[in-house]
């Protein structure tokens, strides 16, 4: 089948079923946004424990490391019989999988801080929470960041599959495509999906810079 075909049905489907793909975006768009919300608030925190209790940066770090080593349609089959067939389901597994960047970034962006800093900021007198808030992690946003993109794009390739256990998404257009044999059918969920998870790279590229301390953004 040529390229042009190819096109032609993905201007036809889109025309068949615009507002289907309008609901499978806000759907794949929930289920990214709720995932790394929980991802970005836990793995951070766990991040900033490791830190502070170093023995436990096997268990931490290498738990969220074996998720990652854990096939994605696996992954979905541990967890029905835990949360069941759905939407949980799939906000549990694009969690779990979006984890290892943020605890592991957020660990090195903190211990890369340089110790003069530190016991600079101690002789001012701050104490360790004050220099945690306002020294190191400030100087460990960049770090941190580039751990939380990783994964907001991850998460997004990620979601598709949730379309497996009826979670619905855009991921519903590539395996109904697949299934016919529709070539356009792919694209509608393929194109949508690759757009957000551009989209998702610019945004939080924006809070990076947005929140990057001026002495350290590049001239």
């Amino acid at each position: 089948m040529n390229n042009l075909s190819i096109w032609q049905q993905l201007i036809e489907q889109t025309q068949m079923r615009w507002g289907e793909v309008l609901e499978a975006t806000s759907i794949h768009i929930q289920l990214v946004f709720f995932s790394m919300l929980i991802a970005i608030v836990l793995g951070v925190s766990l991040g900033i424990l490791v830190t502070r209790v170093p023995k436990l940066s096997t268990l931490i770090l290498g738990g969220s490391g074996v998720m990652q080593t854990i096939p994605s349609l696996a992954l979905l089959g541990f967890m029905i019989p835990i949360f069941g067939i759905g939407v949980k389901t799939a906000i549990a597994a694009l969690f779990l999988y979006s984890l290892l960047p943020i605890i592991r970034n957020t660990y090195t962006g903190i211990n890369d801080v340089d110790p003069a800093t530190r016991e600079a900021a101690k002789g001012m007198g701050m104490t360790s929470m004050q220099i945690l808030f306002k020294v190191e992690l400030p100087l460990a946003i960049p770090i941190i960041m580039a751990g939380i993109r990783t994964a907001a794009v991850i998460n997004v390739g990620n979601a598709t599959l949730a379309a497996f256990i009826g979670a619905g998404g855009l991921g519903d257009f590539i395996f109904l495509g697949i299934t016919r044999g529709i070539d356009g059918l792919i694209l509608l969920g393929a194109i949508p999906a690759a757009l957000l998870a551009i989209v998702l790279e610019v945004f939080f590229g924006s809070v990076e810079r947005w929140t990057t301390p001026k002495g350290l953004k590049a001239e």
